[in-house]
């Protein structure tokens, strides 16, 4: 009898690891508290377009949909800055030297449609929509579910009949359901010495939007990431296939200059014509979107373990949410997909010891995600428009082409490689080292030369 796997949350990560694990034969229920996002209700206003790269595609190669994915997708082959000050001059900056690389924009609902499909390809996975997880017993691998709109045999909830509550019960449960886990807060609760920590950034986040020309064209370059760096805050813009660009205006909750002190009409105006003046007229819904859309948070969340015995574990944003600054939240879970994968494959009579090795793998690649993710905001919003920031990056790209394979630059090895999130921090403090090490060595050697020669001009 095939083994039976309860996934919570269908999300992004969720559904590729139901399609990989229906690959291998599980038998496989797939539980969301939200509705089915291919029957065109998708809520806009909080997801932060997706920045699809090299870990991503590789997880989505392994179930060979990689192509069907990218067919949604715009390319961005490195960032556009905006500077402050009307009639400031733009600057690209590509992401590498080699213009072949470059990352991918892409809609979370056009992807969630994707890996959706590929889950119910195989006959046994089935998917459940509206069917929120409250509790979670550890020891038998049994969710509790409550029906969302629709009862336990997928029929809607009348009005004054209450939501139907279920009992899931497998071999093995996972939770990939998002930073504000179920399946992690039952581990929580239930666990001794299990650790969990949460930090939030002082910013949140507020979508908006650049809409299409009307011939269906992009108002900016479409092949870049548009950024307007203001040293203690941000926006940044995605383009879309459709035209229109997804703007996200990252800015502190409260402060003088804040989304707490900016409320009216006027004082949004005033903002946005001060800080962004070339956007403004690209966005002609700004007061409707900033007065509608949600303002989201920004969190970090660190746990362990990930998994108790052979019955739970965790994946994804439940097992370690990252700020989105390196485009890697979502190339981190599917990153997770494919070593869980490897791990049962390694260990297919002992669950309990592909837990625990899947864990020892990521958990240390997911903290350092977490601290590259607040680096890479500070280095987005205050030093991308300043010529240090440029010139660094440029030598990065000469190095990296006078010692190829010896030298990579950060951004390199986390983007465009399946290096380990810690190794490539570990290898570019190194490099760094070496470079200003070299810098400061060369600087001193001159002054010396100089010196000398001073000394045999005036002897």
């Amino acid at each position: 009898m095939a083994t039976k796997l309860v996934l919570i949350g269908s999300g992004l990560a969720g559904g590729l690891l139901a399609a990989y694990l229906g690959r291998h034969g599980y038998e496989v229920d797939l539980y969301e508290r939200r509705s089915d996002p291919r029957a065109d209700n998708f809520v806009g206003g909080r997801s932060i377009n997706l920045a699809l790269s090299t870990r991503g595609i590789y997880a989505l190669e392994q179930l060979g949909i990689a192509d069907q994915v990218l067919g949604h997708a715009i390319p961005m082959r490195g960032r556009m800055i905006h500077p402050a000050g009307a009639g400031a001059t733009l600057h690209f900056a590509p992401y590498d030297r080699d213009p072949s690389k470059y990352i991918n924009s892409i809609g979370r609902a056009a992807l969630n449609t994707v890996v959706i499909e590929a889950a119910q390809h195989y006959p046994n996975v089935r998917v459940h929509f509206n069917h929120r997880c409250t509790d979670v017993d550890l020891d038998t691998a049994t969710a509790q579910l409550l029906t969302t709109g629709t009862d336990a045999d997928g029929r809607p909830v009348m009005a004054g009949v209450p939501p139907a509550v279920i009992q899931a019960r497998a071999d093995a449960l996972i939770g990939v359901d998002g930073a504000f886990s179920a399946v992690r807060q039952s581990m929580q609760r239930r666990l001794d010495r299990f650790d969990y920590s949460q930090s939030y950034l002082a910013h949140g986040y507020k979508e908006l939007t650049i809409p299409p020309t009307p011939d269906g064209g992009w108002r900016m370059e479409k092949e870049a990431l548009h950024i307007w760096p203001r040293k203690s805050f941000m926006m940044i813009a995605l383009p879309n296939p459709d035209g229109s660009f997804t703007c996200t205006l990252f800015w502190q909750f409260e402060g003088p200059c804040s989304f707490a002190s900016t409320k009216s009409d006027d004082d949004i105006r005033r903002f946005f014509d001060e800080q962004f003046p070339d956007a403004v007229p690209l966005m002609p819904k700004l007061l409707e979107e900033f007065h509608s859309n949600p303002t989201g948070s920004l969190v970090t969340i660190r746990c362990g373990p990930w998994s108790y015995k052979d019955k739970v574990a965790l994946v994804g944003d439940a097992a370690h949410a990252v700020v989105p600054f390196y485009g890697q939240g979502m190339n981190a879970a599917f990153e997770d997909c494919v070593v869980l994968d490897e791990c049962l494959a390694a260990f297919p009579n002992n669950r309990e010891r592909a837990f625990a090795e899947y864990f020892s793998r990521r958990k240390e690649n997911a903290d350092a995600l977490a601290d590259l993710a607040v680096e890479n905001f500070i280095e987005m919003r205050d030093k991308t428009a300043s010529r240090a920031f440029r010139a660094k990056k440029k030598l990065d790209h000469i190095l990296e082409g006078l010692l190829p394979g010896i030298y990579l630059p950060l951004y390199t090895m986390v983007t465009f490689t399946r290096i380990p999130y810690l190794e490539a921090a570990r290898r570019a403090g190194r490099q760094d080292r070496i470079v200003y090490a070299s810098l400061i060595g060369l600087l001193i050697l001159i002054v010396a030369m100089l010196t000398l020669l001073i000394h045999s001009i005036g002897g």
